[in-house]
């Protein structure tokens, strides 16, 4: 089983910091029937028993930390924030719960959302996926600004969002933790979606590690692209299409992660090109100065 993914870097007080807030705030109590989910919520997975140990706990203590709403026509609220709480004190049996009312537009609200969520730990790497998605594509958020709402680097949020290239079925499979993230990376080694699908089935059933399916991807792909031009599997070595773009992800990576910069590496004829882009002088100076120790 692979391990529980941590959570997204700083603490939630510190990553709300830098959300927009529209509007007065209001803490009021709120009758539960009165609430609605948000469709922005990236959390699609509750875990029963961890909700009804919450629900005991609030019979107990009452929810000690408001939830995060905001008013919608008709005197009915959305939540921004806190579906975890409102699903347990409705096992609690509450009538009310205490709220803070924020006046905010769609965009803060799927922001908010979002970061809240990520702020966890026990988000799967396909909720986690989804939700950089969302702010890229619903926000027009930069993949960096999307790292630095979160607290990771702009090479993991697009390794996040890249693991929504794989089919459903292996998706299913990172959703129920029988995969991890890593494993999702490694499947990704492969173009192929009925390949995918095969790999991620024997990894999850076999227990392969990263590191296996990874190698497992690589000579699948170096077979398939061997039959495709006639050829034997031996011939493609070490520079077939697989293993050259296994270099490239990893050589981005790694740059990437250790410049904190935007790496672009191209593989080309005798060797692999590597640009780096810098949106201005400052920026540029920063990372020559880190470079050069």
């Amino acid at each position: 089983m692979p391990e529980q993914n941590k959570g997204m870097g700083r603490g939630l007080a510190a990553i709300l910091a830098v959300a927009p807030r529209d509007g007065r705030e209001e803490l009021r109590q709120i009758p539960v029937e009165l609430l609605t989910v948000n469709p922005h919520q990236p959390r699609r997975i509750f875990d029963d028993q961890a909700l009804l140990t919450l629900a005991e706990s609030i019979r107990a203590l009452g929810v000690i930390q408001p939830v995060l709403v905001r008013p919608l026509p008709g005197g009915r609220y959305e939540l921004i924030a806190g579906e975890r709480r409102w699903r347990a004190a409705q096992l609690a049996d509450l009538d009310m719960i205490p709220a803070v009312v924020r006046e905010t537009g769609d965009a803060a609200t799927l922001e908010l959302a979002v970061i809240e969520n990520m702020a966890r730990e026990d988000l799967t790497p396909v909720e986690e996926a989804r939700a950089c998605a969302a702010l890229v594509e619903e926000l027009g958020l930069t993949r960096e600004e999307v790292g630095l709402r979160v607290g990771r680097s702009r090479v993991a949020v697009s390794n996040l969002i890249r693991l929504l290239e794989l089919p459903d079925e292996a998706l299913e499979l990172l959703d129920r933790r029988e995969l991890s993230e890593g494993h999702g990376r490694a499947l990704l080694l492969t173009g192929d979606n009925s390949l995918r699908r095969s790999l991620a089935r024997q990894a999850a059933s076999q227990g392969w590690s990263v590191r296996e399916l990874e190698a497992r991807a690589r000579a699948a792909q170096g077979e398939r692209a061997a039959a495709h031009r006639g050829g034997s599997p031996d011939v493609a070595g070490e520079s077939n299409d697989a293993d050259r773009q296994a270099a490239v992800e990893q050589i981005t990576d790694m740059l990437g992660a250790a410049l904190g910069a935007e790496v672009d590496v191209r593989a080309g004829v005798g060797g692999f090109t590597i640009r780096l882009r810098v949106a201005s002088v400052e920026e540029a100076l920063a990372l020559a100065e880190r470079i050069s120790g």
